[in-house]
């Protein structure tokens, strides 16, 4: 390089000249040292002898793979900078899921927030697609609430095709939307008439032969699908409660002052009570890899299976929960997630990514994929993407879905 010319520095030598056929010279040639290359120009600082590595304090995760969990890392992180330009770009009084910010009054009542969200759905290892998720805010109301304090969320997991999966996530809210508004019952019997329903709708479907206006690798099978179903978890959060009415073995978990509660209860053929309701009707339970309704079903209950009926039925358990301040996340998904992740880690996955954000995240333009992949919030959709990659990265071989639902008040 011209005009620069390099020499080499020994840490505690100076910038003074030495004779280099001196003693001292030869003496310090001898010694070992950590070397610093640097122009001549340049000025030399000296280096910090007594300075300590900062003490790091050990956090509980779980263990991953080294790059699943650089992949994973690189998700989480969090560019403020980029936040602040989102923020900037949303209108004052309309934000991006299309309802009235938490600020806009209607009729002198301040009107209840939309709780932040996320999701993730992959294929994951399967040779097809068979998950759907359905999000929906404010989707009902009664005496006219617009917009309505009620929020839909829903996961469903398709088995021998996709179809009713589809039905279920395009067909379910508008069901339950429906029930809601048009009798005054409770939320128990909304649920149960809403999945009785749409029960109902899959098989007429199924027996008409109308099952989509796409092919689908089922037609190609038997006219009628009656060998194709789906699971159904679903939860409708209102300002004061957590509605969840599960049909299968997809999951809803609530994470409320650092404990983890089960919201349903996943339906497996050889879970006591089930087993009994099952040879009751005259059915049986074949351990063929694992419990199986008739050697065949995973599941004890879902939607659509006609040919198993009445051993597979579609009603739902139902649980209503009342909304606390320590309520911290919402957690439905697909058992993608729960067979290789426990309740426990996927909660303190998705409080890490909550609590790594702050201030709170904006919502976020939706994304869309070959993989069905979106995001509305940047910290819900950041755990969701985590918990998806540490279901991949313990082996999981079924598609995954997860939704993630922030329920902390007051950010």
């Amino acid at each position: 390089m011209a005009g620069m010319c390099c020499r080499v520095l020994g840490e505690t030598e100076t910038s003074a000249t030495v004779e280099a056929g001196s003693k001292s010279a030869r003496r310090r040639r001898l010694e070992i040292h950590r070397f610093k290359l640097v122009a001549a120009d340049a000025s030399i600082q000296t280096p910090e002898t007594n300075r300590k590595r900062q003490k790091v304090e050990a956090v509980s995760l779980p263990v991953l793979p080294p790059r699943e969990w650089k992949n994973a890392v690189r998700n989480i992180k969090i560019n403020e900078n980029q936040l602040a330009e989102d923020g900037k770009s949303e209108s004052k009084n309309m934000n991006q899921y299309g309802s009235p910010s938490p600020s806009e009054r209607i009729e002198g009542e301040v009107v209840s927030e939309c709780p932040k969200f996320g999701m993730t759905s992959i294929c994951g290892r399967r040779r097809d697609m068979e998950d759907a998720v359905a999000i929906h805010p404010s989707f009902c109301g009664r005496n006219d609430e617009i917009p309505s304090g009620l929020h839909f969320f829903g996961v469903y997991d398709g088995h021998g095709c996709s179809h009713v999966a589809m039905k279920c996530r395009d067909r379910m809210h508008e069901i339950v939307k429906d029930e809601f508004e048009s009798k005054e019952a409770s939320w128990n019997e909304t649920m149960m008439e809403s999945f009785s329903r749409m029960d109902k709708e899959v098989i007429e479907c199924s027996r008409g032969a109308t099952v989509s206006s796409a092919k689908c690798r089922c037609e190609l099978q038997t006219p009628q699908c009656d060998a194709v179903g789906s699971t159904a978890v679903v939860s409708v959060v209102t300002p004061d409660k957590v509605i969840v009415s599960n049909c299968g073995d997809s999951r809803a978990v609530l994470s409320r002052n650092g404990v983890a509660i089960p919201l349903s209860s996943d339906h497996k053929p050889d879970r006591p009570d089930e087993l009994s309701r099952i040879e009751e009707a005259g059915g049986r339970v074949i351990f063929w890899d694992g419990p199986r309704v008739l050697g065949v079903l995973a599941m004890s209950r879902a939607i659509g299976d006609n040919y198993l009926k009445p051993y597979v039925i579609s009603e739902p358990e139902v649980t209503i929960t009342d909304r606390t301040p320590g309520d911290e996340c919402l957690i439905l998904a697909s058992d993608g997630l729960w067979d290789v992740v426990s309740n426990e880690t996927a909660c303190s996955i998705v409080r890490m990514c909550l609590q790594a954000q702050k201030p709170p995240s904006q919502p976020a333009s939706s994304v869309g994929s070959s993989e069905a992949v979106h995001s509305f919030d940047k910290a819900c959709w950041d755990a969701s993407i985590l918990l998806t990659k540490l279901a991949l990265a313990r082996r999981s071989t079924d598609n995954i879905s997860v939704v993630v639902v922030d329920l902390r008040r007051n950010l």
